[in-house]
């Protein structure tokens, strides 16, 4: 999978969206990427899951365990998982007040390596407080796939826990030439 087929299956399923919006950190943007409308498209998905696959070989991570942010990357982790035929635990971003309460679902054992993958990165706030709940946990986690990152700083606080921040497509590809 190339990053242009990757850009042009975004765009065509329109989940790349120009005007003004708000961002979940309260900023607002030009653009927005949708991750629900590339997250319920098929191609989408499996393109998703090859580059992500192919990432994780690349980088030595084959046969590590998955964690999916709740709840944007839980399509991406439950169909990067069957991909690699590696298991996965969802990260929540708080707990429930019922049933185990538990802020990782999911089978985890302490010591164990941990990729997490998510949708979209702008601050990595998110990100951030997924790889701290599974350090808390008991995971190992140095890395963090990401479908896009927006470029807005999320790398960089990242870094600051001692993470990596790796993208299928920064905002600058995505938008490069868009019409």
């Amino acid at each position: 999978m190339t990053t242009q087929e990757l850009i042009d299956a975004l765009r065509d399923a329109d989940a790349v969206k120009f005007g003004e919006f708000e961002l979940s950190h309260g900023g607002t943007s030009e653009y927005y990427v949708d991750k629900y409308v590339f997250e319920t498209n098929p191609t989408c998905l499996e393109l998703i899951a090859e580059a992500f696959a192919e990432r994780l070989r690349e980088g030595g991570y084959e046969g590590t365990k998955l964690a999916g942010v709740a709840l944007g990357a839980v399509p991406l982790v439950a169909v990067t998982s069957v991909e690699t035929g590696t298991p996965y635990v969802i990260a929540r971003k708080q707990q429930k007040e019922y049933g185990t309460a538990n802020l990782i679902e999911g089978d985890l054992e302490a010591g164990e390596e941990v990729v997490v993958l998510e949708d979209i990165a702008t601050t990595g706030q998110s990100a951030v407080d997924a790889v701290e709940a599974l350090r808390d946990a008991g995971a190992v986690v140095d890395r963090v796939l990401v479908v896009v990152d927006r470029e807005e700083g999320a790398a960089e606080n990242l870094a600051e826990v001692d993470v990596e921040l790796d993208a299928l497509l920064t905002a600058e590809e995505l938008l490069a030439d868009a019409e």
